[in-house]
């Protein structure tokens, strides 16, 4: 059988280039060599002659390019493109990722860079098949958007002027005819909805490129192509510090044992010093020396570095996330020569995977501490990578510390992210699981492609390994429990064969139990690693509850109930997740007033699940739980009640059940455009009402009460590192305000854990109340203050007699700005404010009102006061669900 990787044509390098192009890293705040950035300047067209160029003709004239960018985000800035947002445009993009685009800079070496012995040209990134020339002389052929690429240029002629060209290939185009010559195409994700590629044939797996771009079932498809990481030249001379590693070889309360790791590249032999600083948060200060003989050429040395009483890095909510400074110098002659930089978090890591009498556990346990992991997935954060800023990462990451979560799982169909959004997790103390770029899709099992990738992991880690923020390496989403399990993998494994399906198999363990697996336990052995996500213990299948991490998606994907949540325990629920809209504002930003109705061939292109056809899912679960929504907007607020309950109840199950469950990561965090997603925070940053109820179910301390076959078991859940004392309160009333029962007991909270205090029976609760018209309260009190509450319901809200709440609203200026008081004479659920189109952001939003209540929230806008009163609405569910059923909105 032929290589399941197309080949491509050798590079000729010409004479005055090193031998060799090399892929290295360089440490990020490493000095004495000197940069000149290259990003000014560049032009862009689509390459002359192509048979895509005949057919746009106006797109082989030259124009500005931005750089970092692509393609697609300088036509759409140049409008020569639709906004891909906006209504169905997103079709009317496709045909850029099918051309070949042409990138130029022309650009004068700086003399100080000229008088350095060596020279080099360095991309950051390049995404993805890329021809480059300089001068008109080839020097690199790119293959991999994940890897950095470094082109020697000693001996560069001395011309006044030089001319770099970047030549993109579509990977659809050019490997789709190699891919049609193939006896078999591997099984990928999603098909495309516009033709480009037959079905069941894609080149996502073929080519290192992120997955999400062809399209997912929450995102469009934009397969762009460009220069979209940072591009330099380099210089240097004498003595260079390729790389700068604080190694933590053991950190406990009494003493961090490190290794300072220095790669340096030396032109010549002879002695030299290398010195390491540190500065710890609290002002103490340390330095260790080492003298050492360099040799001509690369080498790599280790200086041992111990710190008493270290001051520790923890995640959110168990201490503070600590950071040290370190810098090293490379001395020679007693002079600096090279040094570096870095800002490292001491901690010690462990993935806990002992057997127990649940199966084995899987448990991260950070300084001694087991952490229960409260958190989402992470998708890229935008359909166009270069529309990512520093400040959307911080805003987002904000938002997930906000509402108490410590960990993040950076899913592996995007990208690996800039050093930035690490740096942010570190000050913040967001514990982060990072997959390597793996989606889903079968991968290759030749040993070329591995090659290719063991350097991109190469890379990656070096350059990511001294963030403490990183607690886990994961191999990939989704491969490996696809291959055993998903139906369109059976089917494909008895049309190839035993032989070829074996081939194929070893080809997976080879790439993540072995290649992978190797580089990080070598590269950044603190740091556990795991073949993938879902993954078990030895020989049990991919996804089980008893062992390792488990995606559920009965719930959701099966159309199972959401009480289904409550009927598996896995040891750490690494994805689940419930759909909903955005909020109307954001559905306006893409969608017309004609196209807002469930299934208009707008919202249908928005709403990527199922073909377009998620929204009736969507439907079904709104009208099981709450009934028969008013209007297109009721549906909206209504698919975000759900969604909220829906996950509320999964966290509650999970946290009650620790230690046997110890993570809860749901699906998903952000989104890369407008629509409809698993999201709770939307493109545009506003807040679902999953976002705003993460903040309770995620709180350090939690009362849980899960009603199951007419009895309701109460928990109380504490992630404090010391016992807590407390009172209990549990109320029973109708939604009118009347007191059916009102008990206070004392209560203990023992330290991270669960502890199941109370078993109640719905009539021992009732007392003979109207169940449809009575809700239980429960809360925790400590030191005089509410610190949880949850009300519990005795059926589903469809089948509540919801009395109408008559709130009272009164938006006014205080201290702090703006606040908004409300009081509902009767009970409301789950009420929600908005101002239109008017941007605000509320304290909170989607909350319980009990009758008589008085909230206060405060409230922040570009506005006046009188224009947000005047557009301010509020609903409550009594007001979206239509009192008898009728036909869809």
């Amino acid at each position: 059988m032929s290589s399941l990787i197309p080949r491509y044509r050798p590079l000729h390098r010409p004479g005055w280039l090193l031998a060799g192009l090399l892929a290295g890293f360089v440490a990020a705040n490493a000095s004495a060599s000197q940069s000149q950035p290259l990003e000014r300047g560049w032009q862009l067209r689509m390459l002359p002659g192509s048979r895509a160029a005949r057919d746009h003709p106006p797109f082989e004239r030259w124009q500005a390019a931005t750089v970092p960018g692509s393609v697609q985000a300088d036509l759409v800035a140049h409008g020569q493109l639709p906004d891909p947002d906006w209504r169905d445009n997103e079709a009317k993009l496709q045909w850029v990722g099918l051309a070949d685009w042409q990138y130029r800079l022309r650009f004068a070496v700086d003399p100080a860079l000229r008088r350095e012995r060596h020279l080099a040209l360095v991309f950051d990134g390049l995404d993805t098949l890329a021809d480059v020339t300089l001068d008109g002389r080839p020097v690199l052929h790119a293959d991999n958007m994940f890897r950095r690429w470094r082109v020697p240029l000693d001996g560069l002629a001395g011309a006044d002027e030089h001319t770099l060209t970047v030549t993109f290939h579509s990977p659809i185009a050019q490997w789709q005819p190699w891919l049609a010559q193939q006896p078999y195409a591997l099984p990928g994700e999603f098909d495309s909805a516009f033709g480009d590629e037959p079905p069941g044939r894609q080149v996502t797996n073929y080519v290192r490129k992120a997955a999400y771009q062809f399209g997912w079932d929450w995102g469009p498809r934009l397969v762009t192509q460009g220069i979209w990481q940072d591009v330099r030249l380099e210089a240097w001379s004498g003595w260079r510090l390729d790389d700068f590693h604080v190694a933590q070889t053991h950190v406990d309360a009494d003493r961090a044992q490190l290794r300072a790791g220095f790669a340096i590249q030396s032109d010549t032999a002879g002695p030299a010093r290398l010195v390491v600083h540190w500065r710890a948060p609290d002002g103490r200060e340390g330095t260790t020396a080492r003298d050492v003989r360099l040799v001509a050429g690369a080498q790599q040395f280790d200086v041992p570095v111990a710190i008493a009483r270290p001051q520790r890095w923890w995640p959110a909510g168990y201490g503070a996330p600590n950071l040290y400074r370190v810098s090293a110098d490379v001395m020679v002659d007693g002079r600096v020569v090279a040094q570096a930089q870095r800002t490292v978090g001491l901690r010690s890591i462990e993935l806990q995977r002992t057997p127990d009498r649940w199966g084995h556990s899987f448990a991260f346990v950070v300084n001694g501490a087991p952490v229960f992991a409260k958190g989402a997935n992470l998708v890229p954060f935008d359909a166009l990578p270069s529309r990512t800023t520093t400040a959307r990462m911080r805003r987002l990451l904000d938002d997930a510390r906000s509402v108490h979560m410590n960990m993040l799982r950076v899913w592996g169909g995007g990208t690996y992210l800039p050093d930035a959004f690490y740096a942010i997790a570190d000050r913040r103390g967001l514990m982060i699981w990072q997959d390597f770029m793996f989606g889903g899709a079968i991968p290759p099992p030749d040993a070329a492609f591995r090659a290719n990738v063991k350097q991109e992991a190469i890379e990656q880690v070096t350059r990511l390994r001294d963030h403490p923020s990183i607690v886990l390496w994961s191999g990939n989403n989704e491969v490996q429990t696809s291959w055993e399990s998903w139906g369109d993998r059976q089917d494909f494994r008895k049309r190839i064969g035993p032989a070829e399906s074996a081939r194929i198999e070893q080809g997976m363990h080879a790439l993540f139990d072995d290649t992978l697996r190797e580089v990080a336990t070598q590269l950044d052995p603190e740091v556990p690693y795991w073949p993938g996500s879902p993954e078990s213990e030895g020989d049990a299948p991919a996804n089980s509850p008893d062992s390792g991490d488990a995606h559920v998606w009965d719930v959701w994907g099966g159309s199972a109930p959401v009480e289904d949540y409550l009927k598996t325990t896995p040891r750490f629920q690494s994805e689940f997740g419930l759909q909903s809209l955005p909020v109307m504002a954001t559905i306006r930003r893409f969608a017309a007033p004609q196209d807002l109705a469930i299934d208009s061939p707008v919202m249908r292109a928005h709403q990527k699940f199922d073909h377009g056809n998620g929204n009736q899912r969507l439907l079904l679960y709104v009208r099981r739980g709450y009934g028969e929504p008013k209007d297109f907007a009721a549906f909206a607020y209504l698919s975000q009640v759900m969604q909220a309950d829906g996950i509320e109840l999964a966290v509650d199950h999970l946290r009650s059940a620790r230690p046997r469950s110890m993570g809860a990561l749901y699906w998903q965090l952000n989104d890369v455009w407008p629509g409809a997603s698993w999201s709770s925070i939307d493109v545009h940053g506003r807040w679902k009402a999953l976002q705003f109820r993460a903040r309770q179910f995620y709180a350090p301390v939690r009362v849980v009460p899960l009603r199951r076959d007419g009895r309701t078991s109460v928990f109380l859940v504490s992630d404090r590192a010391t016992p807590l004392a407390a009172q209990l309160r549990t109320r029973v009333i109708g939604m009118d305000g009347t007191v059916v029962s009102d008990t206070t007991r004392a209560v203990t909270l023992p330290p991270l854990a669960s502890v199941h205090v109370d078993n109640l029976a719905d009539a021992a609760l009732l007392r003979g109340a109207d169940p449809h018209r009575t809700l239980a309260v429960f809360e925790l009190i400590a030191d005089g203050r509410t610190i949880s509450r949850h009300l519990l319901y005795f059926d589903r809200a469809a089948a509540l007699t919801l009395p109408a709440p008559d709130i009272r609203a009164t938006l006014r200026r205080n201290a702090n700005g703006l606040a908004l008081d409300l009081v509902a004479t009767r009970f409301a659920r789950a009420v929600w404010i908005d101002f239109g189109d008017r941007d605000a952001t509320l304290s909170d939003n989607g909350i319980d009102l009990l009758p008589g209540e008085h909230a206060v929230l405060q409230v922040r806008s570009q506005d006046d006061i009188d224009t947000l009163r005047r557009a301010m609405h509020i609903r409550s569910l009594v007001d979206a669900v239509a009192a008898t059923p009728g036909t869809p909105p």
